[in-house]
């Protein structure tokens, strides 16, 4: 009998509140909504397998006396080429300094100047210097660890780690729950978490990709799985590439952030060329997405990409980027006296699963934050440090919606509490997965064409016959909406590059609206086409 077959175990309570996800939106969401009881399943151990505690760079916020609202609004809108949400933009910005005080009372170690105010940096496409940071390029790990401590502290919050989520439990119109597989997705048995509110904080779609910056729990099943509980999916096609993922062999691969061309490193090819002056007039502060073509295009005409940091930072390397600085040097890279070699990575997703102003997705009982969704905040490219933004802001105003739309229930005790996570198994990419992988990275990456996209739909669409696995059928299902929102997008916008079609077309200046059922209609289209 397959493994999928097996029913269901059920919890024996019905629990107030699942959040799937143990990322900053998930332990976030679960902070805000405390005194009430909450479970979060998370895969891994909290901390571990979220994108957020690898990031570089920092929170974006307008706080220094010089910045204001609109400016930070006016370059997220420039950022996100022409299809940014305004409203929802000025939802998130407008929260923002209330956020980082927040995560200030929760003990998060923001860099700080000597006369004790929050020290702001500035990243690429940022006017104002706006950029909250801890130690340089740890703000994502000192963020997870105080917000795991906090979690910790917490009597209502119970998580659970080691379990993958598989499948939202629909009743009627209603999810009513979620199924999760223990051991870390290994378990033979899975378990019903009846549930009065789902909150989806399930992180990206990184490891869908050869090349990614993100942990493996990244594998877009979050969307996947909304998507085939009926929810409506927005923008897919926008894929965020990283410009200087560390080109090191690992995966995945290690980020030199993007603080350091703020701080004035440049990128050069083997012959020392300076080529993103050549390209765009911010050179290395150009949008991600310009910066990404100009750094894939060195490294396919075989001269290589690196970052070079010997001027700009030198012997200061050690302390003020201590990450980079130990992913170089344990791969044998001195960045204070060398040139670090880079490659674009798949670092973002601007699409997801659609929400609103309060993070209700188009499923009655569903609520999603973080990455995985698609607020619209972020358009067709995101603004460097807004993803952080995003997720603490519509995290806090999930939990003051439920609060407000469901009674509160009896408190009571949750027996398994925080930090008792069960044994783990390390997962390894299946045949099937490290193809799909494969696949998207040569036909779905950085530069798109109408053929390549052609074929990798009816790929994905093989690869999705040939293969029963409920988790890979929800990973599958999120290929196939980023690759059929690519092949119909006809133009290049943001995140998204067409070759055949390298130029923004206005009728195409809107965001893409799609629900599973579309995404096999299309796929049903290609199928005859290739038959006739």
């Amino acid at each position: 009998m397959p493994i999928d077959s097996f029913r269901p175990q059920s919890w024996n309570a019905i629990d107030d509140i699942v959040i799937v996800g143990g990322g900053l939106a998930g332990l976030f969401c679960a902070l805000k909504l405390s005194p009430r009881p909450v479970t979060i399943l998370a895969a891994a151990p909290i901390g571990q397998g979220a994108s957020s505690a690898w990031a570089q760079g920092g929170i974006a916020a307008a706080m220094s006396a010089g910045d204001t609202f609109d400016k930070h609004v006016a370059d997220t809108i420039e950022a996100g080429a022409g299809i940014v949400d305004e409203k929802m933009a000025r939802f998130m910005v407008s929260e923002g300094p209330a956020r980082i005080h927040d995560l200030l009372e929760y003990g998060v170690p923001f860099d700080r100047d000597l006369e004790g105010k929050l020290l702001l940096s500035r990243e690429a496409a940022h006017s104002e210097r706006r950029i909250v940071r801890v130690r340089g390029d740890m703000a994502g790990k000192a963020i997870m660890e105080a917000l795991i401590a906090a979690v910790r502290k917490t009597p209502s919050i119970r998580v659970l780690e080691g379990y993958v989520v598989e499948e939202l439990v629909r009743e009627g119109r209603f999810v009513s729950g979620v199924i999760a597989r223990p051991d870390a997705g290994q378990s033979k048995n899975r378990v019903h978490f009846p549930a009065r509110a789902v909150v989806l904080c399930s992180g990206g779609v990184g490891h869908l990709y050869a090349v990614t910056t993100n942990p493996w729990e990244a594998c877009g099943q979050g969307v996947g799985m909304a998507a085939r509980a009926g929810a409506i999916i927005a923008d897919p096609e926008f894929v965020q590439f990283h410009p200087t993922a560390i080109d090191i062999g690992r995966d995945p691969a290690p980020l030199a952030t993007e603080a350091l061309r703020g701080d004035g490193a440049q990128l050069v090819n083997s012959a020392g060329r300076r080529f993103m002056l050549d390209i765009h007039p911010d050179g290395e502060l150009a949008p991600r997405d310009i910066v990404s073509r100009g750094v894939f295009a060195e490294v396919q005409a075989g001269r290589g990409a690196f970052l070079d940091c010997t001027k700009a930072v030198g012997k200061h390397f050690p302390e003020m980027f201590p990450t980079v600085y130990a992913s170089c040097m344990a791969a044998g890279i001195d960045p204070v006296t060398q040139p670090i070699p880079v490659v674009p990575a798949v670092h973002y997703h601007m699409g997801g699963v659609l929400t609103d102003a309060e993070g209700r997705t188009s499923v009655d009982g569903l609520w999603a934050a973080g990455e995985v969704t698609s607020t619209g905040v972020h358009g067709a490219n995101r603004l460097a440090s807004n993803s952080l933004l995003e997720a603490v802001v519509f995290a806090a105003r999930i939990a003051e919606n439920i609060k407000g739309m469901l009674p509160e229930p009896k408190t009571g005790d949750w027996g398994k509490k925080a930090g008792e996570s069960d044994d783990l198994v390390t997962v390894e990419d299946s045949p099937a997965l490290t193809a799909l992988r494969k696949l998207m990275s040569a036909q779905v990456g950085v530069i798109r064409d109408r053929n390549g996209l052609k074929e990798a739909i009816r790929a994905i669409a093989t690869l999705e016959r040939e293969n029963s696995r409920m988790r890979f059928h929800n990973i599958v299902t999120t290929a196939k909406l980023i690759a059929v929102g690519a092949y119909l997008r006809e133009e290049s916008r943001g995140g998204h590059f067409r070759a055949d079609f390298p130029d923004q077309r206005k009728e195409w200046k809107h965001r893409t609206y799609m629900t599973l059922a579309d995404a096999d209609q299309v796929v049903a289209e290609l199928a005859e086409t290739a038959a006739a």
